[in-house]
């Protein structure tokens, strides 16, 4: 391309002007083919991504999980759901970190799951596309995140799934599970969905929280301390950054 502009200059004695504007049909091309091609791996590694953990998708989650990149960006760019600096890390980050639930359990069908301060959907929307025949409400104290939430649930034909603005203290529903994205102190969640955990089981893990959560939990968990198990997220998962004090905490209800 260089070259190709120097000779326009020396050949035609052209100003740096003219030649921007014989070669920006040839700029513009490339930069096109470009942007297609780092989309095109972007999707690539969307898909990989979670096939990589859970090869038995079916068409139609496969297209589900795909289609939360566009959505989510979408809904991004007017609320802030998701740190707009993490917004590239959408499947690594947040649809993977999800799904590392459903690497320490597969829920049987008719669990019910409630989602304790979902935010903009996670775990909640990725869990309920892996599990379609189980049942998930998401909760939030923030209604615009709700609107996401149930947005997205809609443009995906997500059925298993409802979302509602609704503070956790005011919850009333009961539940196999409670998951969570480390959004307070354990000590505190547990007290306020102690009220929510059915008294029998369907699974295979005893009925109880489900709480992803980071750094040194050492004295956040003491009282919890013989009855909770503590998994990192390395244990499921090879990438880099699930290396980074990531773990999974399991408490019997």
């Amino acid at each position: 391309m260089q070259s190709y502009a120097k000779n326009l200059i020396y050949e035609h004695n052209l100003t740096d002007f003219d030649v921007f504007i014989a070669c920006f049909p040839i700029f513009y091309t490339t930069f096109a083919e470009k942007s297609v091609e780092i989309k095109k791996n972007t999707y690539n590694y969307m898909i990989e991504i979670i096939e990589k953990y859970f090869p038995n998708l079916t068409e139609e989650q496969k297209k589900q999980f795909e289609a939360l990149d566009a959505l989510y960006r979408d809904w991004n760019s007017k609320i802030n759901v998701i740190s707009r600096k993490d917004i590239d890390n959408l499947y690594e980050h947040h649809v993977l970190h999800s799904l590392a639930i459903a690497k320490a359990i597969h829920f049987r069908p008719g669990t019910e799951i409630l989602d304790f301060g979902c935010g903009g959907g996670f775990p909640g929307i990725p869990l309920a596309i892996l599990f379609p025949e189980c049942k998930f409400k998401l909760i939030d104290g923030t209604g615009k995140k709700i609107r996401v939430c149930n947005e997205v649930a809609t443009a995906i034909n997500l059925q298993n799934l409802k979302a509602e603005h609704l503070r956790g203290e005011d919850e009333k529903g009961k539940y196999d599970f409670v998951v969570s994205r480390a959004v307070m102190q354990l000590p505190d969640l547990m007290k306020i969905i102690k009220k929510n955990f059915k008294q029998k089981g369907r699974n295979a893990l005893p009925n109880g929280l489900l709480c992803l959560k980071g750094g040194n939990l050492k004295e956040e968990l003491k009282q919890y301390f013989k009855i909770s198990e503590i998994t990192p997220l390395s244990t499921f998962f090879d990438e880099e950054w699930f290396s980074q004090d990531k773990q999974l905490v399991y408490v019997p209800a």
